[in-house]
Order: C-alpha cells, then structure tokens, then sequence
C-alpha cells in the first residue's frame, strides 16, 4: 500500500467511526438519561457532540481529498497529523477510563467497542506515523 492510499485509508477509517458515534444517543438513551438535566446542559452534550464530529468529517475529507498533500511530509500536513494522533491519543487513552461494560449488553456492542478501540489505535499511530517520519 502507498502512503497516499494509507492516507486515504485513515480518512475511510474516519467515517467509519460516525456509524458508532450516530448510534450513541440511542443505545445509551440520551432522551431518557439526560432529560432532567437543565435544558442548557441537555443542549450542550449536542453540541459538544457536534463539534467532535464535524471535526471526525474534516479529518477524513482531508485525508481522503488531500491524501497526496498529507503523504508529501510539509510541514503543514505534519502539522495536521499530530492533532489529529493527538486527539485520536486522547480518545484511545478515554477508553480505559470510561465504564462502559453496564451498557455493552450485546455481542454486537461488545465486538463494536473493541473494534472501536482498534481504529483508535490505529488512526493514532497511523498519523504519528505521518507527523513523525
């Protein structure tokens, strides 16, 4: 596999996180657990969440589009790739502390947030790789 098409690869991974992080709200019931919180801390775990997927949706849009940039190691695209190791390093890093055994009731949940820690680490070491060498 080139480095552009490895680029591209991380920008697909990027995408693939979305179908977990649109499943969120329901499987763990936001409507439900978050609805007697004040309507402003209600409103802003969406926004919050917001954000962080906007951001998901930038990081795999230039991955995908600007692979050949990325892969040519300026120092920009370097730039670019250790924020986005840096914040696929703090998510990996939230896994071990997050309990989410009490709402991984299924296998297809359990096999889904192992697989989840796997792409963490995977886009971690994938764009350190990039910033670093």
């Amino acid at each position: 596999m080139s480095e552009i098409d490895f680029v591209r690869f991380l920008g697909i991974l990027q995408f693939s996180i979305l179908i977990a992080s649109a499943l969120v709200p329901y499987q763990l019931d936001w409507k439900r657990e978050l609805g007697g919180l004040p309507k402003l801390h209600y409103q802003m775990y969406f926004i919050y969440g917001g954000y962080v997927v906007l951001n998901i949706i930038a990081f795999g849009v230039l991955s995908i589009f600007f692979a050949t940039e990325i892969a040519s190691r300026a120092p920009f695209p370097r730039a670019f790739c250790s924020y986005v190791a840096i914040f696929w390093g703090i998510r990996l890093g939230l896994q071990g502390v997050m309990d989410a055994k009490p709402y991984l009731t299924q296998c297809w949940l359990k096999i889904g947030y192992h697989l989840l820690t796997i792409i963490f680490a995977i886009l971690t070491l994938g764009y350190a790789y990039l910033a670093v060498f």
